[in-house]
């Protein structure tokens, strides 16, 4: 794609992504690299400007990561954020030292004089809200330098070199508890970096159309189907450019929430147009969880059974020669280790296999640049309806690791209903789109109660609902009580097997927000 390009080196800050969804919101093309990569990829890249992140290390520390020199050398503008500002200093020269006074969350910085960073944003001997995390600081800065904003703990807490166009600021403007870090981020790439600002969902679906066609040419190719967000969009968009050269493989597990499996058929099939093979395995996949109440076996379980039905699928299509995968950009982010820091951790939750050798087909990610909320974006650029874009996400093992202990086509029922009953309940109220993933979960245990003048001895049942921003840290939803009351009462009266219901309130550290 012909666009103006950010670069951003990852030091291992969990919200690194964050930054690149910020600058992509600016409209400007960014990736993601580790902050050792080849230095060649470096300037094969052609950035307009390099950001480089936070990070859990310690620069008084020996052998901590630095930035190569290549990014001094460019003379490209560069930002650093808090551990990236902290590398800047000491490779230019300044010095960091750890801090007398720590800042780790909410603190107020005070402008002492005005800077490009800055412009029609923050204004000298104003002082506004940012989100610290530090240990370090800076304690003296490099020739040249200027300091343009200081907190009570961080005497430097923004510096600027004008003339080179090199910034560096303690706190994290890529985070929303620093209400106005976006538009420092905008100002960066757009004013300081000259970047143009045309990188859109319009262009990238055009573009990606022209790059399908010229990758498969006249060749057919294979899409796993899910009916998650992810892979549906995959669908549409090569359907768009291919047309029948496109087949797609639904295999049903069984796992799938309520009548699932119905919509997916009708939707792709009969609205869509799109040649779809259901595959309906599901006694085979309940065969062999029989007994299995390992969640780490049941996840490869399903995984083997999964790429096994899959493959004999695809082997029936004649001509295949391309498989279709939904891979985003958060997946190349983090199939790399970048620092071993925490962003590694969540994707062996949500997989369920991998292409097996024997297949002996090429890959098409088509959305392998995008985070989620581009794929949404791209996919209502596509006409996609709303209720299929914003659906929160679904494992892929799926409700195999809602169910903990053994799975039974009783408990998959009873999960089933208490789920829709869940959902259509948070529709109905209006916050489907407040949140980013709810469900329910049936636990491994049952409770004896009173139901009218009987008693009962049937399951409990969790419900969770989260907020989360990047899919790896979340916070519970705060349903209100009349809202839970509402949900609880209906599926303790509607359901058959539940009679407690219980609500998580944990939030997630990085990694899974899944329950189990």
């Amino acid at each position: 794609m012909q666009h103006d390009h950010i670069l951003i080196l990852d030091f291992g800050s969990q919200v690194t992504q964050l930054i690149a969804r910020r600058v992509r919101e600016a409209g400007v093309y960014c990736e993601v690299f580790p902050f050792n990569v080849d230095v060649q990829k470096i300037k094969g890249f052609n950035p307009k400007g390099i950001i480089l992140s936070g990070g859990p290390s310690s620069v008084t520390e020996e052998n901590s990561p630095r930035a190569p020199e290549v990014v001094f050398e460019l003379g490209v503008p560069i930002f650093g954020i808090c551990y990236g500002q902290q590398t800047i200093t000491e490779q230019m020269g300044g010095q960091v030292s750890p801090s007398n006074v720590r800042e780790f969350g909410r603190a107020d910085v005070t402008v002492s004089q005005e800077c490009s960073l800055f412009q029609n944003v923050w204004h000298q001997g104003q002082s506004y809200q940012v989100w610290m995390s530090h240990g370090d600081s800076v304690s003296a800065i490099p020739q040249g330098f200027e300091v343009v904003a200081t907190s009570g703990g961080a005497p430097y807490a923004a510096i600027a070199h004008e003339d080179k166009k090199i910034f560096g600021v303690q706190f994290h403007p890529e985070v929303v508890h620093t209400p106005e870090g976006a538009k420092l981020l905008e100002n960066f790439v757009l004013k300081i970096c000259g970047c143009s600002g045309d990188w859109t969902m319009a262009a990238f679906r055009e573009e990606s159309i022209k790059k399908i066609k010229e990758q498969v040419g006249r060749d057919r190719v294979i899409c796993g189907l899910s009916g998650g967000v992810d892979s549906s969009v995959t669908a549409v968009l090569l359907h768009e450019a291919i047309g029948d050269q496109l087949t797609c493989v639904f295999v049903d597990h069984g796992l799938l929430r309520k009548d699932e499996a119905t919509q997916v058929v009708k939707l792709f099939r009969d609205h869509y147009n799109i040649p779809l093979i259901h595959k309906d395995v599901s006694d085979l996949f309940l065969g062999e969880l029989e007994g299995v109440t390992d969640p780490e076996v049941k996840r490869k379980t399903i995984g083997k059974l999964f790429i096994d039905v899959f493959d004999e699928e695809a082997g029936k299509i004649e001509d295949a020669k391309w498989l279709a995968q939904g891979t985003l950009y958060p997946d190349v982010i983090e199939s790399v280790s970048f620092t071993g820091g925490p962003s590694v951790t969540i994707k062996s939750h949500h997989n369920v296999g991998g292409l097996p050798e024997k297949m002996n087909l090429k890959i098409v990610e088509p959305l392998r640049e995008l985070f989620k909320d581009e794929v949404r974006n791209l996919g209502r650029e596509l006409g996609m309806a709303d209720d299929l874009v914003d659906r929160h996400p679904f494992p892929g093992p799926g409700l195999a690791i809602r169910i903990p202990g053994e799975i039974t086509r009783e408990k998959i029922s009873i999960l089933q209903e208490a789920d829709a009953i869940y959902l259509e309940e948070i529709k109905k109220a209006g916050l489907y789109n407040e949140i980013w993933q709810a469900f329910a979960v049936l636990l491994p245990v049952k409770t004896v109660g009173v139901m009218g003048d009987g008693r009962t001895y049937e399951y409990v049942c969790a419900l969770r609902a989260v907020t989360s921003t990047d899919g790896m840290t979340a916070d519970y939803y705060p349903f209100t009580h009349e809202f839970l009351g509402k949900t609880s009462t209906r599926i303790v009266n509607e359901v058959r097997g539940i009679n407690r219901i219980v609500y998580d309130i944990t939030s997630k550290p990085p990694g899974t927000i899944e329950w189990e």
